[in-house]
């Protein structure tokens, strides 16, 4: 039997093929994504159906005309029907509150 999957409305190069169950999966349940979108390299994934983004960006301090390196961490789900592992550059986009630190979940891989 073909799993329907819906369209989240993002660009995504690989459409999971993998039918799951998770209430929190963009593709197959109710889950709308919102807001910002970032992409970033995975530094942990040993918590189980979470993953820990880095992001790295520039910050221009106005006062002498330099930008300084700067990076952040952010926790996201991660789908039954996705895989990732650690050192994966993936996207994240921004959903409503799933857990006290987790505002985000994982909807492509993109290495």
């Amino acid at each position: 039997m073909a799993t329907k999957i819906k369209n989240i409305g993002v660009d995504v190069s690989v459409k999971p093929e993998d039918e799951c169950s998770d209430n929190n999966c963009p593709f197959h349940n109710d889950l709308k994504i919102r807001g910002n979108i970032f992409e970033g390299i995975i530094v942990s994934d040993k918590m189980d159906g979470s993953i820990v983004v880095e992001m790295r960006y520039l910050h221009k301090l106005k006062k002498y005309n330099v930008y300084e390196r700067r990076k952040t961490k952010i926790c996201a789900h991660i789908p039954q029907c996705l895989s990732a592992k650690k050192g994966d550059k993936v996207k994240i986009a921004e959903c409503k509150p799933i857990s006290k630190t987790k505002n985000f979940v994982l909807i492509d891989k993109l290495n």
